[in-house]
Formats: structure tokens, C-alpha cells, sequence
């Protein structure tokens, strides 16, 4: 209730008309009547309220009237009941001591990494929570119920409590705690369950045992791993070979690659056929063989005794690198099939060379692969003729080639247009390898016995097909002295090469080796 209000109620009825003074001060009262009431509706609360509504609805006009309804105030809080009120104020109290707490904290804390906190000495009243017993949301809980708890570690002096009830750091229930706790450092691929949440004590002993086999079976991942994305594997390719043939494929050297044809200890051969070369005086025969060696060395460890001793890789022999000695096996394998090539020996014909893939003319037909020798039915006539036809190659392969294929078996040969066709000559090596008559006399033995047991008469043994070859002339009556006889020519040939320095041209076709030129 305004000032002029009050003012007009509290004054009696006027018997006529006032004073000169009250009509010019401006507090005085207005010409309007007004109904009189009494004082008792002066003080009536209800009636003040109503004075402010006419007020406020006469000054805003505008404003909507709300919906009926009490306010949520603390207007409407029961304020009669005594425990009611302490409890707000103990509400208030509280708050007001947290702020505190929080303003002494951040001014001893300031921007030090190591902080203090009053969280203990806080007071959280129980009726200052928004959400109500029966809805708890675990994710805002510090304590995860569903979480076993995790061994607490012993202070740094290395005990526990004192008098009868000392634990220190090695009792057995606390090292096997912690140690259960240690298995979550393993490797996400080792698998160690909820040890934690079933209370799991494991002794040294096994904890121990079991992080070595975590380490061990990280490293044989790794290794795993490694073989798999480095290596070629049965009837697979590597990423980088894989990319060399999407090359070949890209440049339109290689028209399409079919599949794996065969499979050995030291390569994988695919079919492909063949596409348009860059050059002119290069032909891409119109079925190709792609040769990959394979990069693991578990299979043929012994690659480097065909190498290391050739003198026309010698100096770039390197033990140490097997994946040189891969590409020198591939390059080695396409020097040769070179010379078998220009000396008229049937055999693949070299398109080109790539790091450790080398492709070659396809012997077959129709993405067929010529059968081998061992797998051929031949009559008497073509046996006997494809047993000439393998001794005038060996004689052509050591004396115009200057070679030894030194895996010359019913496996490396095959038979195609009616002819043998020598195939593999990857480990081929020059009569003046230290183990190069070694190697001959093997393969006269593998020829020999395959032609004997296939009912050629005409066919001799191995020391007279080794004299045929050579053009040496051992007379040994059994095959032991036959032996010895040929490894002292190996001696004197190494002796010969360590004292002279001598060393045959790389591609020399003048007929015999002068060293064992008698």
C-alpha cells in the first residue's frame, strides 16, 4: 500500500473546502474521492495485496496472467514446524562452510602440482542431493561396486602395523596379491582372466613363468608377423611381390596372371600370359612363367655353397644378408639359362628380371605345364632317344656353356614337343667350383639310374658318363677311388685359382676348362 493511499484513508471527511496551502503542496491530496475504510483494512495484509495486483496490472497491462498456482518459493515452505527451519539454516551453514573450505584450498594449492583437498572436512547434507536413494548412477560413484578392489601396496619402509600384527613386504598373501595385479601389464593378446576378482595369489614362482611366456609369445608374434609381411609364403606373395607383379600388370608386360603351377623348396612358379613389350627387339612369348623365389631361408639353408665359391658372385657374396643372396639366386638362375639359351640347349627362354621374380617363357600349352620326366609314360623309342638327347646336353651344358647344373635329375627335366627340356638352373655352377666335379658326378648318377631302371640298354653307368661328360679320363675300378680321384682334381683346380689368380671369362664357351685340359 503506497504513501497516498494510507494518507487518503487516514483522513476524515473534510467539511468544506481546505486551507490555500494543501491545494499547492504537492503532497497533498488529489480532487478524486475515495471510499473510506477502516484501520483495520489499513492492516489487512489481504488487502494490500490486492492494492499492488491493481498496481502492477495498471503498469504493465501487457503481461500475461499466469497460470493459477502457488509459487515456488520459500513463501510456501511450512514454516511453522521448528525442525524445518533448522534444517534450512543448517542447510545454509553447510554451504557456506564448503565455500570456505574451497577458498582455502585453491589459496594454499595455487598452481603447485602437488595439491592438498579438504574433502574429508566437507559438509554434505543429506537433503541437499537432487536425485533420490533408489536411482544411484554408478558411472558418477568414485567406487565402481562391480570392480574388484586392487591390493594396496606397503609403505615404503616395507611393513605394515605393528606388534604381533607386522605384515611386511614378502608375506606370501601380499606378494601373490600384488603379482595378480602385475598380469594386467601383459600384452592385450595374452589372455590372464579376472585373477583380481576372484582373489588369485599367485606365487613368484609362477609369476615369473608366466611373464616369460607373455614375452616369449609377443616375440613369436612379432616373428609371425614379421614372416608373414617380409616372406613369401606356400602358394603366396608378399606385399613387395605382390606390388613388383601389379607392375609388370600395369605396364602392359603381362596380360593376366592365372595361378600357381608348382611349388618347390626354393621358389613358386605362376602361369601368366604374356603382353606387349616397351622395346621392339624384345618378344614377350605369348605364355609366360613367373618364378618367385621365396625370401625364408628354412627350407634351403645351403643356398650360399653354390654361391659363395662361383666366382662370378664371389665379391658380392654377403653371409650376412640373405636377402642379397635371393636376388644373386634369381640373377644367378637367369645368367645361366642365358648361356643354355645361346649354346641351343631346349630350355625356358628369359623375358626379364626383376629383384627376386624373374619371368620366363612358359613350357606347355594352354596354361598346362609340360609333365616331367619321372611322370611321362614313354615307349622304349623315346626313352632312348630323350637319354641321348640328355647326354648330348650335358656334354653341350659343360663344354660350350662351361656348367654344371648340379641338380640334374628326372624332377629338372622335362619333356615337351617330343624333346627334354632343362628346367631350374638356379644352383648351377662352373667345372671350376670347388665341388663342381662333385656336382657332375652326382647328376651322371641320377641320369644314369633313372635310364637303367626306364629299360634303356644303351645306358652306362655313372663313371663312364662322367668320363663322357668331362672328358676325363679316371680309371678307378670301384666308385670309392673314383671319388678320391676327383676330389684331388678339386684340389689342384683350387690350388691352381689361390696361386695364379686365375679366373674364367663369365660367359667362356671355348670348350673344355684349361685346367683339366690334359
Amino acid at each position: 500500500m503506497d504513501s497516498v493511499g494510507v494518507a487518503a484513508a487516514a483522513a476524515p471527511p473534510a467539511a468544506g473546502p481546505g486551507p490555500a496551502w494543501q491545494s499547492k503542496c504537492p503532497w497533498g491530496t488529489s480532487n478524486t474521492t475515495s471510499m473510506s475504510c477502516s484501520l483495520a483494512d489499513v492492516m489487512s495484509e489481504q488487502l494490500a495485496k490486492e492494492l499492488q495486483l491493481e498496481e502492477e496490472n495498471a503498469a504493465f497491462p501487457e503481461v500475461v496472467a499466469v497460470a493459477e498456482g502457488p509459487f515456488i518459493t520459500g513463501e510456501n515452505i511450512d514454516t511453522s514446524s521448528d525442525l524445518m527451519l533448522a534444517q534450512m539454516l543448517q542447510m545454509e551453514f553447510d554451504r557456506e562452510y564448503d565455500a570456505q573450505l574451497r577458498r582455502e584450498e585453491k589459496k594454499i594449492n595455487g598452481d603447485s602440482k602437488v595439491s592438498i583437498s579438504f574433502e574429508n572436512y566437507r559438509k554434505v547434507h543429506p537433503y541437499d542431493s537432487d536425485s533420490s536413494e533408489d536411482e544411484v548412477d554408478w558411472q558418477d560413484t568414485r567406487h565402481d561396486p562391480y570392480r574388484a578392489d586392487k591390493p594396496t601396496t606397503t609403505p615404503r619402509r616395507g611393513f605394515i602395523g605393528k606388534g604381533k600384527d607386522i605384515t611386511t613386504k614378502h608375506d606370501e598373501v601380499v606378494c601373490g596379491r600384488k603379482n595378480t595385479a602385475r598380469m594386467e601389464n601383459f600384452a592385450p593378446e595374452f589372455q590372464v582372466g579376472d585373477g583380481i576378482g576372484m582373489d588369485l595369489k599367485l606365487s613368484n614362482q609362477v609369476f615369473n613363468a608366466l611373464k616369460q611366456h607373455a614375452y616369449s609369445e609377443e616375440r613369436r608374434s612379432a616373428r609371425l608377423h614379421e614372416k608373414k609381411e617380409h616372406s613369401t609364403a606356400e602358394k603366396a606373395v608378399d606385399p613387395k611381390t605382390r606390388l613388383l607383379l601389379y607392375k609388370m600388370v600395369n605396364a602392359g608386360m603381362l596380360e593376366t596372371i592365372t595361378g600357381c603351377i608348382s611349388t618347390g623348396k626354393e621358389s613358386v612358379v605362376f602361369h601368366a600370359y604374356g603382353g606387349k613389350s616397351a622395346t621392339e627387339d624384345k618378344v614377350i612369348p605369348p605364355e609366360c612363367a613367373i618364378k618367385v623365389f621365396k625370401t625364408t631361408l628354412n627350407e634351403f639353408k645351403n643356398r650360399d655353397k653354390y654361391i659363395k665359391d662361383d666366382y662370378r658372385f664371389k665379391d658380392r657374396f654377403s653371409k650376412l644378408n640373405p636377402r642379397k643372396i635371393i636376388r644373386m639366386w634369381a640373377e644367378k638362375e637367369m645368367h645361366n639359362l642365358t648361356r643354355m639359351q645361346n649354346a641351343g640347349i631346349p630350355c625356358p627362354q628369359v623375358v626379364i628380371l626383376k629383384k627376386h621374380v624373374l619371368v620366363m617363357s612358359f613350357i606347355g600349352k594352354d596354361q598346362i605345364p609340360a609333365p616331367k620326366l619321372k611322370d611321362v609314360t614313354l615307349s622304349s623309342e623315346d626313352m632312348k632317344k630323350a637319354y641321348y638327347q640328355t647326354l648330348n646336353m650335358m656334354q653341350q651344358l659343360y663344354k660350350e656353356c662351361n656348367l654344371v647344373h648340379a641338380d640334374l635329375s628326372e624332377y629338372n627335366m622335362l619333356w615337351h614337343d617330343g624333346k627334354v627340356w632343362l628346367i631350374d638352373v638356379s644352383q648351377s655352377v662352373e667345372p671350376t667350383h670347388p665341388h663342381g666335379l662333385e656336382f657332375l658326378f652326382r647328376d651322371c648318377r641320377n641320369v644314369a639310374q633313372f635310364f637303367q631302371k626306364g629299360g634303356v640298354a644303351e645306358a652306362v653307368n655313372e663313371r663312364e658318363l662322367f668320363n663322357a661328360v668331362s672328358g676325363l679320363n679316371i680309371t678307378a675300378d670301384n666308385e670309392v677311388d673314383f671319388q678320391a680321384e676327383i676330389e684331388a682334381l678339386e684340389k689342384m683346380n683350387e690350388d691352381h685359382v689361390q696361386n695364379h689368380g686365375k679366373k674364367l671369362s663369365t660367359f667362356s664357351s671355348d670348350g673344355d676348362p684349361p685346367i683339366y685340359d690334359e
